[in-house]
């Protein structure tokens, strides 16, 4: 075959990714240089890394964010677990009726959501009118952390369900029979079976549950009045302000967090993968 053939069935193949290559340059690629660009440089265009280095002005902001950020995923996998793996043993109509209830949230509005956690959760909210009927309260649950990490766990639960669902459906039952007729108690086919051959899942669904819970300022916004600044406020307060340099200076302090996080959950997903459940 000649060369001008094998070059012109190449591009021909590459043809395809053109779309994905076009959508990553223009929504991944642009918008990332364009924070690096901010970032680095002053309002006169010159090169400074003294919005890096006034990062650490918030570093406390940036604690608290990854503190709540990692209860509430950690909360999240408690209970996503569990859920998780009873919707994946059901089968047919009791399964798809469990599923969309556990996936029914997502259909709703972000904003709409945290909203309606703020009218049950206020002091003349519809916890605090039921304790009343006992003679309790009310109880400030409104403007603390525990509202923050409620409204995180709240919003940002389906992101768990669904990668621990999707991978204990390949869990097959006889996976589970073959260890328990090696001898395996309950305990043990956990431990040793199901908890390795789901890992996967739960590294997907601490990406996908982490990343956003770090970053986000709406959440406290609506359900603290901004009383409890996380780094999410931070940034947008400053963009708003119009200091767009410090403000994408964090974002890039932000970036570069999550992706630490990532790199660090897919290392660990792939030597989980290598290792696999033993028995």
């Amino acid at each position: 075959m000649k060369k001008s053939d094998k070059k012109k069935r190449s591009l021909l193949g590459a043809l395809p990714a053109v779309p994905y290559v076009v959508w990553m340059v223009l929504f991944i690629a642009i918008p990332l240089g364009m924070v690096a660009f901010f970032a680095l440089t002053d309002p006169q265009g010159q090169f400074t890394l003294e919005n890096i280095a006034r990062g650490g002005e918030h570093m406390s902001v940036l604690l608290r964010s990854i503190k709540l950020a990692t209860i509430a995923t950690i909360l999240c996998i408690i209970i996503a677990y569990p859920l998780a793996y009873i919707l994946s043993r059901k089968q047919g109509f009791q399964k798809q009726t469990l599923f969309v209830m556990v996936m029914l949230p997502m259909w709703m509005n972000f904003l709409l959501r945290t909203f309606a956690w703020m009218t049950i959760l206020e002091n003349n909210g519809l916890i605090n009118k039921f304790l009343g009927l006992f003679g309790i309260g009310p109880l400030q649950m409104i403007n603390t952390q525990g509202a923050v990490i409620l409204g995180m766990v709240y919003n940002y639960i389906p992101f768990m369900i669904l990668p621990l669902y999707t991978t204990m459906c390949k869990i097959g039952n006889d996976v589970i029979e073959a260890a328990q007729d090696l001898g395996a108690n309950p305990f043990q086919v956990f431990m040793k079976t199901i908890f390795p051959l789901s890992m996967p899942g739960v590294m997907s669904g601490i990406v996908m549950v982490f990343m956003p819970t770090v970053s986000t300022f709406a959440i406290a916004e609506l359900l603290t009045m901004n009383n409890i600044k996380l780094f999410g406020t931070t940034v947008q307060e400053n963009i708003n302000n119009g200091m767009w340099n410090y403000g994408a200076a964090l974002s890039l302090i932000m970036l570069l967090l999550i992706g630490v996080t990532a790199l660090f959950t897919n290392e660990d997903d792939s030597a989980q993968n290598e290792s696999g459940g033993v028995i």
